[in-house]
């Protein structure tokens, strides 16, 4: 009879072991599976955010309102990979000479001088510009003017800074190796990180301006203003920026009034 009530005991804790055991896996089971949907989880969320930054990105800068064309760099490093799209001037248009003529802004004419040798293909594209009529009636979208940063930019093709997306060309040409752009330079505007997104835009340096190199390289030089640039700085850029900012919309509304080169 003892031996009998022992067995049962036995038989009984046996059980409840067994039960105790099945609850743990159980556990177990549930930690490991919800684990790994976490981990689902966190993946799928990192691939959205990665998702969403290279689409603003992408935006930013393609076209978007803060295209990097408006923002010029420098150091010379051409993409071996880029082409030229667009109706794009061939060099020999530069002719490898210098060129002279007059690009008035506002009526305030500035003179002009630029090197077909140094930058065959950005002087080619621009003499293109200039000889079918693209410039005039073009605006200055963009004025900076803050410490080591004094640019005007004109030349979008909308006016508001945005790249003609049927025309660029590259490489860059003739970037200064110390990053630094002089008084007087004139140089075409691209966007970020790619040598080969110069177009219509340019700027004119109006206070020495150091600009670091991006991983594309620098903003090619076509040449200098040779005359006109203390009436600009009269007429256009003591008038400030707009919301006194220091890089944005100049305050005094600027168009290219006429363009003219030989």
């Amino acid at each position: 009879m003892a031996a009998s009530k022992n067995q049962e005991r036995d038989a009984r804790e046996a059980r409840e072991r067994l039960k105790l055991y099945n609850a743990r896996q159980e556990v177990h089971a549930h930690k490991v599976k919800r684990r790994r949907r976490d981990n689902v989880i966190a993946a799928l969320g990192a691939l959205v955010v990665i998702a969403l930054a290279t689409g603003t990105q992408l935006f930013y800068f393609n076209g978007g309102p803060g295209t990097p064309e408006a923002t010029p760099s420098s150091s010379a490093t051409a993409d071996p990979e880029g082409a030229n799209v667009g109706d794009v001037p061939d060099v020999s248009v530069a002719e490898a000479r210098t060129w002279t003529g007059d690009i008035t802004l506002n009526d305030i004419p500035l003179g002009v001088s630029l090197d077909g040798a140094a930058a065959p293909q950005a002087v080619a594209s621009f003499i293109g510009d200039v000889q079918n009529g693209y410039f005039v009636g073009k605006t200055c979208h963009r004025l900076a003017d803050s410490d080591g940063f004094k640019v005007l930019q004109c030349g979008s093709l909308d006016g508001t800074g945005a790249s003609d997306p049927d025309y660029s060309y590259g490489p860059i040409e003739n970037a200064p190796a110390d990053d630094v752009y002089t008084t007087g330079t004139i140089a075409v505007a691209r966007a970020s990180d790619d040598a080969y997104s110069n177009g219509h835009q340019f700027f004119i340096v109006f206070g020495d301006t150091t600009i670091p190199s991006d991983t594309a390289g620098g903003y090619s030089v076509i040449g200098t203003v040779t005359s006109g640039l203390d009436a600009l700085q009269t007429g256009v850029i003591d008038g400030g920026i707009a919301d006194g900012a220091t890089d944005g919309a100049p305050n005094v509304p600027t168009t290219i009034t006429a363009a003219t080169i030989q």
